[in-house]
């Protein structure tokens, strides 16, 4: 299932760019390319665009899943809110009051939505529930988590997620970023050690290539699920992105400090 995914999202990206070039405009990179698709109410934005936003606040983007997903592996700096009430969850939607009360209802706020990619319909149909309480400045990353994984990305995972994942997934593989006397100090379930401070720029060098030929990294399912904690937050996800440098495709690394992911493990 996993090598399923990682080339379901391959074929988009290639036709994404056959698109383009059929049509005559030819994305300048993949990361700019978006669906295209005909007939829809919002606009979309591309991979380059949702990392602009992201990086310069000016634009609210919500993850339209339920929270259970959203806490195992999100966007960083994506909101969630809970569903509307009395809807079931093949057709589920986010309650568009909660995201009026964090807008402070106004509907003029820039937003985004993602879900889970192009044959996801959480996005849309949030889309159109916002549309008709009179937000008119929506759009949405309908490429979805699938893509933003496959171009590199990195997500977020809630304290909740993590032990989620970590009592039910066997084969997620652990990276703690702490120097190696914290690590043998004490560490997570299924934690091995990748220094912050030894892994380098670029590809391939330093302590994750070493990791890649000792058995720290998975090299026969570089979709095998990877949670990186460390001493912050920085640590956590430059390791995490540094591991997706390396074509690991479902990297999350946790927001917080390491007494916190301990201590979310403890928790019932």
């Amino acid at each position: 299932m996993r090598h399923m995914f990682l080339s379901r999202a391959a074929l988009l990206l290639v036709a994404l760019l056959a698109r383009g070039r059929a049509e005559g405009q030819t994305p300048s990179s993949i990361r700019d390319a978006v669906i295209g698709e005909t007939g829809q109410p919002t606009a979309e934005i591309s991979t380059t665009e949702l990392i602009r936003v992201l990086a310069d606040s000016s634009t609210t983007v919500f993850d339209a899943r339920p929270y259970p997903e959203y806490s195992v592996s999100h966007i960083p700096g994506a909101l969630n809110v809970a569903p509307k009430p009395g809807v079931a969850p093949s057709v589920y939607i986010s309650d568009v009051a909660e995201i009026g009360r964090l807008l402070h209802s106004d509907t003029a706020a820039p937003i985004v939505l993602y879900c889970n990619g192009p044959n996801c319909g959480k996005s849309k149909r949030l889309a159109a529930e916002l549309l008709k309480a009179g937000y008119h400045n929506v759009r949405r990353y309908q490429l979805g988590i699938p893509v933003w994984r496959a171009l590199g990305g990195v997500c977020e995972i809630e304290p909740g997620g993590l032990r989620h994942v970590l009592s039910l997934d066997r084969t997620a593989v652990v990276i703690d970023s702490r120097p190696a006397a914290s690590f043998e100090a004490g560490s997570l379930p299924q934690a091995r050690n990748i220094p912050r401070g030894l892994v380098l720029p670029g590809k391939d060098t330093g302590e994750v290539r070493l990791a890649k030929d000792d058995g720290r990294l998975p090299m026969e399912d570089h979709n095998t699920r990877i949670l990186v904690v460390g001493r912050d937050k920085g640590e956590a996800r430059y390791v995490a992105e540094a591991l997706a440098r390396e074509a690991f495709h479902n990297v999350s690394y946790f927001p917080g400090e390491f007494a916190a992911a301990r201590k979310a493990l403890a928790e019932p």
